[in-house]
């Protein structure tokens, strides 16, 4: 799909979609939950969509009452003997330890980028918890049978918190006892508190975390409530870009995002903050306008997913902004380093990368130009954001990769009037 964005005025009130974040780790939840559950404001991403087709090959199910997710589950119950993880990196590494639960040999296979990103973490730890695994030379296709057997045992968490949570939600589920997970340099240490916050309200056993190096399963506790109800919060990693809009080209109302929130992209606030954007919080929402903005430092080491709607936001602040994490965006859906850097050269945006540090040489404007989401979500709704105030026509390509996390992301801009056309048959070549 080709996207063509024209310089706009945005105005109105939106509402922020639900975080895939929230909706997948519930989702996990529930199907260990072994009870009913109740989830609303559920969202409909590709990544929510893969998250209940795996629950329900594992025996949950599924029902949609309005604007409600009804969930029944007695455990895992291997109904297909394969489940398909889409392109959800979340999904792969937080499903895999669950699936392992079984005692049936079960196949977990993806798609697109999502082949190609490494999964050595499963070869290393699973066969140290009972587990049998296969991989593709550390890739998907993976291969698993249990059942997963608690144990103490020690972790590499640099690359991704994702994996981490995978393991608690199984050894709450395995009833683990007295027994300790050990882990190295936790990236997005946020995430973490997310996942141990779902555990808590869907009843699991929660384990002590000591300053997230070691969490330990003293005894299992559980909640003896005979239904769940949970209610997916507003994301913040989408609502990210929302706000940046409004600080660019708003006056914009953004609803549903809750500044209590455990989410890590939270600190898109102190970003904007940072850059004089002009914002305030009132009952409505967080409304946002534009105004003279500047350069900003901002460490995204534990939020890497802000690093896609800070560079429009750098971009259209005076000077040179400087943003530490480089090193997490190496294993996104794109190399998003050199992603963004490629893509926003076209329009007339000096980015450089210092080895974990990413340097953006604001001017205050961008140009229109022809560029290509590299079948990124993020990166479509970088580019689209930047073009909200560019100097001419943005033509996207493969635009609609926003359907893995925000499918309404387009229809909203529209919405708050943005010029934005949409066109399935155009092809673009570079």
């Amino acid at each position: 799909m080709i996207a063509k964005i024209k310089p706009s005025t945005l105005h109105g009130i939106i509402h922020a979609p639900a975080s895939k974040s929230s909706m997948q780790r519930a989702c996990a939840a529930a199907l260990l939950a072994k009870r009913k559950s109740i989830i609303r404001h559920p969202g409909h991403s590709n990544d929510d969509l893969a998250a209940l087709d795996i629950i329900k090959r594992l025996g949950a199910e599924v029902a949609v009452n309005g604007e409600e997710l009804i969930i029944n589950n007695s455990g895992i119950a291997r109904i297909d003997d394969e489940v398909n993880c889409g392109e959800s990196g979340l999904s792969i590494r937080m499903f895999t330890p669950i699936i392992a639960l079984s005692d049936k040999k079960i196949a977990i296979t993806g798609e697109g980028s999502l082949v190609n990103r490494p999964m050595v973490f499963f070869d290393e730890i699973l066969p140290q918890l009972g587990v049998e695994i296969k991989s593709n030379d550390g890739k998907l296709p993976l291969e698993v049978k249990g059942p997963l057997q608690p144990a103490n045992i020690e972790i590499d968490g640099s690359l991704s918190s994702q994996f981490l949570t995978g393991l608690l939600m199984a050894y709450s589920a395995a009833k683990a006892q007295n027994v300790t997970i050990k882990v190295n340099k936790l990236a997005s240490k946020p995430y973490i508190d997310l996942t141990l916050d779902v555990m808590k309200q869907f009843g699991l056993n929660v384990p002590e975390n000591k300053n997230y190096e070691e969490f330990f399963f003293k005894s299992e506790i559980r909640s003896i409530k005979s239904e769940i109800e949970y209610t997916v919060e507003g994301d913040w990693s989408g609502g990210a870009f929302l706000l940046v809009a409004g600080a660019i080209a708003g006056p914009i109302t953004v609803k549903g995002l809750d500044l209590t929130s455990t989410q890590a992209d939270k600190t898109i606030m102190e970003a904007l903050d940072k850059a004089h954007a002009m914002f305030a919080v009132e009952a409505k929402g967080l409304k946002l306008h534009p105004g003279q903005m500047k350069s900003f430092d901002f460490d995204a080491t534990d939020c890497p997913d802000l690093f896609p709607p800070l560079v429009p936001l750098a971009a259209y602040c005076e000077g040179v902004t400087k943003i530490k994490g480089v090193n997490r965006l190496t294993h996104k859906e794109s190399n998003r380093a050199l992603s963004l850097q490629t893509e926003f050269k076209k329009m007339g945006l000096s980015i450089e990368i210092d080895d974990d540090v990413m340097v953006i040489r604001g001017t205050g404007k961008l140009n229109g130009a022809h560029v290509h989401s590299h079948h990124d979500h993020r990166i479509a709704m970088a580019c689209a954001i930047a073009a909200l105030k560019a100097d001419g026509e943005t033509v996207i390509e493969h635009a609609d990769a926003v359907r893995k996390s925000y499918p309404d992301f387009y229809d909203d801009l529209q919405k708050l009037g943005a010029n934005v056309s949409l066109n399935s048959r155009i092809k673009f070549h570079e």
